[in-house]
């Protein structure tokens, strides 16, 4: 390719500008101002392309960086060994492939609620659903525990304190009204049952997200009938203003107790068949609606 002292001797030769490189340079062929300006172009576009990704790879890196996501959630890492995972992560990658389209995006806002016995996935789930739609619609996610949100917000009332809690709770709770996505895990951890004032400020929480269009999902060990006492009638009503899905976890805990870590620590590593009753195949559950229901008093 010719040098930019080269390319623009022969455009002054061309316009005249230069009398004696135009006599000197006679033979040379005339200027292919359209074949020059295809080569700038595609130049120029290439360096677009490169720079646009170099610019969404970075976007997506703050996006991970914010989130506060466990980097090991994804669907690489869990094991589809047992019915409910397989159906729940049936849902969850119907739930993802929906946001393909715009108009579904920003129709409604949609909640999912997984709820279920301790350690079956319902965290792991959740965040590699998050960090799915990181990757390819750069939503924006907030994972949080709703206890550490409670902490924050009875510290900020605490206005001698000199550690600016109240200005961090301030940011905060910007932040889970302007997420895309936010996960609100252990809610209502341990059978405990919210206060009025965290109701009432939970429940404000999700009408506000409601009517922006912004999606949540919630991780409760309750079930649906104890999760209404728990988190009380207004705030029970305010889910239910959402396009709903919910994911059941029942079984054991899948986490491995220190004990299968001393054993397996222990032993030499031995290859084992499937057995013939393993788990089934994933059924084809599209991402429908079940919206939760009011409990029979």
């Amino acid at each position: 390719m010719k040098t930019l002292e080269q390319r623009v001797a022969e455009m002054k030769g061309v316009m005249g500008l230069d009398r004696k490189a135009a006599k000197s340079n006679a033979h040379i062929p005339k200027f292919d101002y359209e074949k020059n300006r295809r080569e700038y172009e595609l130049l120029a576009n290439a360096d677009l392309r490169k720079m646009q990704q170099e610019s969404k790879i970075k976007r997506i890196q703050q996006l991970h960086g914010k989130s506060e996501l466990n980097p090991k959630w994804t669907f690489e890492n869990l094991q589809e060994d047992a019915q409910d995972v397989i159906e729940a992560v049936s849902i969850a990658k119907a739930f993802i492939a929906a946001h393909k389209d715009p108009k579904w995006r920003k129709s409604r806002a949609h909640m999912m609620i997984f709820y279920g016995d301790y350690g079956r996935g319902k965290s792991h789930i959740a965040g590699a659903i998050a960090q799915e739609l990181i990757n390819k619609f750069e939503t924006s996610v907030l994972y949080r525990q709703l206890q550490t949100l409670l902490d924050m917000r009875l510290y900020s009332y605490d206005y001698q304190s000199q550690d600016n809690a109240s200005y961090r709770y301030r940011e905060v709770n910007q932040q889970l009204l302007d997420v895309d996505l936010l996960i609100l895990d252990e809610v209502c951890v341990n059978e405990t049952v919210l206060k009025k004032n965290a109701q009432s400020w939970l429940g404000n929480l999700l009408r506000q997200r409601k009517a922006a269009n912004k999606n949540c999902i919630l991780i409760t060990n309750h079930n649906l009938t104890e999760l209404e006492d728990a988190i009380g009638r207004y705030c029970f009503e305010s889910m239910r203003e959402y396009e709903t899905y919910q994911v059941h976890f029942q079984g054991p805990s899948r986490r491995s107790t220190l004990t299968q870590q001393i054993i397996s620590s222990t032993q030499p590593d031995v290859q084992t068949q499937p057995s013939p009753g393993g788990p089934s195949s994933p059924k084809s559950s599209g991402y429908q609606p079940n919206q939760i229901t009011y409990k029979k008093r």
